[in-house]
């Protein structure tokens, strides 16, 4: 099945530092093209997959579950760590989740992390009966283009795989058990108004990690996928002086590479 268009997973060669970033449940990389281009205009190593199942038809999403999407990103991070001295995990919604269990199971290999309305759990008497629901109905509706921005959407599936959901809601279970191990620099945020994941969702990982240096960034201007909307610019300006903190050649690197 073609990609759609736009839903192309984006590379870039830069410096030697390198960020995976990992987009949302039905999502595709479209949702973070702009900040991965961003960051490779700043002399940054950027890599941002497209997860199997997505950006295709959703139907091709039923065959997929947790662990297919979590070995992409797995094996694009330890592509990253064989040519960068240092590399950031980050993502959005579902992609949050995956940049956590990355930096829980590789440890000092991952320098810090990045979330944006990162999702905990899924919620709800729908959600509880999804081990049942999925085998009597095949989807229900879309999640994409939760968007305050008039004339941004996110290209996303208009339908929602319920055998797909079930997967996401084991996997997000899987990764509270593991925020624990999360040491790392986090930066999060989240916006106040989320029609997809609630702000709860921020504040139970806030306090189960283990990181001791934390930053916490309200977007009060946007959405659910923060990275299309008004707080766009401020995601992508935090994110790259969170690296730059971490990571100093990065400002070199910029100078340098971006001319």
């Amino acid at each position: 099945m073609p990609v759609l268009p736009g839903a192309e997973p984006y590379r870039h060669d830069g410096g030697e530092t390198g960020v995976l970033l990992c987009h949302g449940f039905t999502g595709s990389p479209q949702s973070l093209r702009p900040w991965a281009e961003y960051l490779a205009e700043r002399g940054l190593t950027v890599s941002l997959p497209l997860l199997p199942g997505h950006g295709t038809r959703w139907e091709d999403m039923q065959l997929t579950g947790w662990p297919d999407w979590y070995a992409e990103v797995d094996r694009e991070l330890r592509v990253l760590r064989e040519r960068c001295a240092r590399v950031f995990v980050a993502g959005l919604s579902m992609g949050g989740a995956l940049a956590l269990r990355l930096a829980a199971r590789h440890g000092d290999a991952v320098s810090g992390v990045i979330v944006v309305n990162p999702a905990a759990a899924l919620h709800g008497l729908a959600a509880r009966a999804l081990p049942v629901v999925r085998h009597l109905l095949p989807s229900t509706k879309g999640i994409a283009s939760d968007i305050a921005r008039v004339g941004s959407t996110e290209l996303g599936y208009d339908r929602v795989p319920l055998r797909a959901a079930d997967s996401l809601r084991a996997f997000l279970r899987r990764v509270d058990g593991e925020l624990p191990e999360v040491t790392q620099p986090l930066l999060l945020l989240h916006s106040t108004q989320d029609h997809v994941v609630p702000p709860s969702d921020s504040a139970r990982i806030l306090s189960r990690v283990s990181s001791t240096d934390v930053t916490e960034i309200l977007l009060e201007q946007s959405y659910h996928a923060a990275t299309l909307d008004h707080d766009a610019d401020r995601i992508f300006e935090e994110s790259h002086a969170f690296i730059g903190r971490l990571a100093p050649s990065v400002g070199k690197e910029g100078t340098a590479v971006g001319g």
